[in-house]
């Protein structure tokens, strides 16, 4: 009888526990925490040279590049590390497919920028909170100033009409 109960009480258990977590089209809220917490660990890592370091190297070996800079990579790698297959690239103006566009950022979303003498997003970053027209990000190949070209993984306090697109990475379309 006692077995009965134990092999009943792992069927359970693993019945509820299938419903929680990532299912065919939503992950589950932990992983966007998860994604963030990620992010927020990596602050303060530095580059040892130019687009190079450990740490930097490992952020775009997980997109299959070397010594490329490395915003995107930073982002798709700390999706990566959170169970998230996508997105995966080293190319800040792929993380904004059309079907992945929001017009209201929340924690976990990619934000965008735009550089205008580029013509396209040029570089990109993890929404870590949004508190009113602000958007707190975790953003890698940047510096204290903002750059796309920076040295390290900084958190940066942006306007949202500094920002020119926010991406949904989150959920499957």
């Amino acid at each position: 009888m006692a077995t009965i109960r134990i092999l009943l009480g792992i069927v359970c258990f693993a019945v509820v526990g299938s419903s929680w977590g990532a299912d065919g089209n939503r992950i589950a809220d932990g992983d966007k925490r998860t994604v963030i917490e990620t992010a927020k660990k990596e602050i303060g890592i530095r580059e040892s040279a130019e687009n190079a370091g450990l740490r930097v190297d490992q952020y775009n070996a997980h997109v299959g590049l070397k010594k490329v800079p490395w915003c995107a990579s930073f982002v798709s790698w700390c999706f990566g590390q959170a169970g998230y297959a996508q997105p995966r690239t080293a190319w800040s103006p792929s993380l904004f497919p059309a079907d992945r566009l929001a017009k209201n950022p929340v924690a976990g979303m990619v934000l965008g920028i735009y550089f205008e003498h580029l013509k396209r997003v040029g570089h990109c970053g993890i929404v870590e909170e949004v508190r009113n027209d602000w958007v707190y990000s975790i953003e890698g190949n940047t510096n204290l100033n903002g750059s796309r070209e920076g040295d390290g993984v900084y958190r940066r306090m942006r306007h949202k009409r500094s920002v020119y697109c926010f991406a949904d990475w989150l959920t499957k379309t």
